[in-house]
């Protein structure tokens, strides 16, 4: 009769399926990347100071896409060893 709250189970990957090529949160977070160099350009272009914050943006985001991608690669080569 539906859901009661309890135990929430997590799907794993059988063996034969293979893994997605970039893990979908690193292509968020280089998507917002390049979106925050476009949009810091811009404001630069037009004389704005605000460009500052969107810089910080790219940095920040571009940390989150290399974090994600390198975890990735721990998981795909700690499931491949066993």
């Amino acid at each position: 009769m539906g859901d009661t709250g309890g135990r929430t189970s997590r799907r794993t990957p059988t063996p034969d399926q293979e893994p997605t090529p970039m893990p979908r949160l690193a292509l968020y977070a280089l998507t917002v990347c390049a979106l925050a160099v476009v949009a810091a350009v811009v404001s630069f272009v037009q004389g704005h100071w605000f460009g500052i914050l969107w810089v910080l943006i790219a940095g920040l985001s571009s940390n989150m896409a290399w974090y994600y991608l390198r975890r990735a690669k721990i998981e795909r080569n700690a499931a491949a060893k066993g």
